[in-house]
């Protein structure tokens, strides 16, 4: 089981995931809805040249035109992206030429009663399906700590030719229940680890690394 600790913000937080063997770093950079967890260019830069050998680097971007994205890929030396948005695939197409080398997750908003709420196109771009919860309320995209349909999630599973990643609300509790339902390829979490302060508890991303793996 492959498991992404994301919203980290500080070289700290990532080396103990690592250490704790966490297989991606998920940083936000490019903000375009509700979350206090993005953080700059120059920051996810140095976060990245930090990690060890067998860490994936992966920048969760809101961010909806490829110049953009591709400026934040470049300049950071990430390896992966998280399009984190209903971008359109014509701006997906222009990421994946122009830098190749790059995987791209897709993103899956589905409801608490099973709904997928946007549509991928028929022939999108992509080299993994990441699911995930929305709170419109918050205008939060991602790190909503909310739990959505896995009978959904897990169907998607059975019928995606992709990997697929789990979040939205996992946490050290129930990560195992969700791995058995689902059967991903992969999990992630961002507030299921956080603390009060705002940053990785260690405890919490210890276990949910362990949890996650238990299963495995």
């Amino acid at each position: 089981m492959r498991v992404q600790i994301a919203g980290i913000k500080t070289i700290y937080d990532a080396l103990m995931c690592a250490k704790y063997g966490c297989d991606a770093i998920g940083l936000l950079v490019g903000q375009g809805h509700n979350s206090s967890d993005f953080i700059s260019v120059s920051e996810a830069k140095k976060i990245i040249e930090s990690l060890p050998p067998f860490v994936s680097s992966v920048i969760i971007t809101h961010l909806e035109e490829a110049k953009e994205i591709i400026n934040i890929l470049k300049e950071t030396g990430a390896s992966t992206v998280q399009l984190h948005s209903y971008i359109k695939e014509s701006e997906v197409r222009k990421i994946k030429e122009t830098l190749p080398y790059i995987k791209i997750l897709r993103l899956l908003h589905i409801s608490s009663k099973g709904e997928i709420l946007n549509n991928l196109e028929d022939n999108f771009i992509g080299d993994a399906l990441f699911l995930d919860s929305i709170n419109l309320q918050t205008n939060q995209f991602g790190g909503t700590g909310l739990v959505h349909d896995w009978n959904t999630s897990a169907s998607i599973v059975q019928n995606s030719t992709l990997p697929v990643i789990l979040a939205g609300g996992l946490t050290v509790d129930n990560v195992k229940k969700a791995i058995n339902i689902v059967k991903p390829y992969g999990v992630d979490t961002n507030s299921g680890c956080k603390g009060i302060d705002g940053y990785r508890d260690k405890n919490l991303t210890y276990l949910f690394i362990k949890n996650s793996k238990d299963n495995s």
